[in-house]
């Protein structure tokens, strides 16, 4: 009798122990189902797509990076902003809001009510204008430059502030190339305070930790913006006069060689350095090179299109600028470190120009042979920039 009470017990006590083993298994289950979910959610909100503001967008850059941006992580990901009035087709292509870099209160309220995560800074006046008008290049460049920074250590942003060949001066080496450290002791106005933004976010990132990164780009060259007082501008308006009068009077001597980029090729440098993860960056401040061309040169591959092509010569204030920057950018880091590479040489820069200025001129003067590149064409080869 002891015997039977004694095995039912025992019986009784391994079912028990049994189903709790198996309450436990549950638990555990759903705890590792609860973790895989967590992770999962976390896995979807570290690629949700960041949040974008870009100042001083109606620029150069400006437009094609919100363009670029807004493919790559939709349209209201991607704020464009600055001072002036946009012209409609800006307004209707997503967010424009008014911004103003010397008003740390209004960037508060725009960081803030847009839940802004990256702040691309592109508000500065350009090397040649800056030379006109120092006091307010000042203010822009280096004040502007200043909210910005501290902007940015409050809110926790990633900063992108470009800088510029023009950071560089006399005295820095440029045989057989410029490197990323040199000697930087540039001329003017705009290189100065270029040079100030490399050190200041550099010392933010250290100071502060904040997210800082900066490309110097060369000369950019596109078809969509007008030349905004830059140096290396000549490359840009020289198209338009070829296309219109078959002639053009260059401000820069025929044997200044600049470094430049075609846009595609810039806007792929920005937004690629912006994905790079942290801890892949070893320095701040990068070069970024693609090609360098001297005006002779490039007349000459011009002239493969626009054959009753003439320039003349005529060095301006512009000549000593010129003669104070790298003929070529040493971007050997930035293609070892995070995966930099260019796509368009000098003629493919040519043909693409050409292809997209055409149809707003309709030139006489432009070649219709093989050299002209189609406009079909022309689209898929600028498709493989990015």
């Amino acid at each position: 009798m002891y015997t039977n009470i004694i095995m039912n017990g025992k019986n009784i006590l391994n079912q028990l122990i049994n189903k709790q083993l198996i309450n436990v298994k549950n638990i555990a289950n759903n705890s590792a189902k609860i973790q895989i979910r967590f992770n999962h959610q976390m896995v979807s909100y570290n690629r949700s797509p960041p949040k974008v503001l870009i100042t001083g967008s109606l620029g150069q850059l400006g437009t094609g990076l919100a363009k670029v941006m807004r493919e790559k992580y939709g349209t209201e990901n991607v704020i464009m902003s600055d001072i002036v009035k946009a012209p409609k087709h800006i307004v209707e292509s997503g967010p424009f809001i008014y911004a103003d870099i010397m008003d740390f209160k209004n960037l508060q309220e725009i960081v803030v009510n847009h839940r802004i995560d990256w702040l691309i800074h592109f508000s500065a006046l350009l090397s040649s204008v800056g030379e006109y008008n120092v006091p307010l290049a000042m203010r822009v460049n280096i004040e502007g430059l200043h909210n910005v920074l501290e902007l940015s250590r409050q809110y926790n942003l990633r900063l992108f502030v470009p800088s510029t060949i023009g950071a560089f001066g006399p005295t820095s080496q440029r045989v057989p190339s410029t490197p990323d450290f040199c000697v930087q002791r540039p001329q003017t106005i705009y290189g100065v305070s270029k040079v100030h933004a490399e050190l200041i976010g550099e010392y933010y990132c250290q100071k502060f930790g904040l997210d800082f990164r900066c490309l110097r780009f060369p000369g950019v060259i596109s078809a969509d913006t007008n030349p905004g007082g830059g140096t290396t501008d000549y490359a840009v308006s020289i198209f338009h006069d070829a296309l219109k009068f078959a002639k053009y009077e260059c401000y820069l001597n025929p044997d200044t060689r600049l470094p430049m980029m075609y846009i595609d090729d810039c806007l792929n440098s920005l937004v690629t350095i912006m994905e790079t993860p942290e801890d892949k960056l070893k320095q701040r401040t990068y070069n970024v090179n693609a090609i360098s061309f001297t005006p002779n040169e490039l007349v000459a591959a011009i002239q493969r299109y626009v054959p009753q092509f003439q320039v003349t010569y005529k060095p301006d204030a512009r000549q000593q600028i010129a003669d104070s920057w790298p003929q070529i950018l040493d971007d050997i880091n930035a293609r070892r470190e995070w995966g930099w590479s260019h796509k368009y040489d000098l003629d493919a820069l040519c043909a693409t120009m050409f292809a997209l200025l055409q149809p707003k001129y309709n030139s006489p003067y432009l070649r219709t042979t093989n050299n002209q590149i189609p406009h079909e064409s022309q689209k898929t080869f600028a498709a493989t920039a990015y």
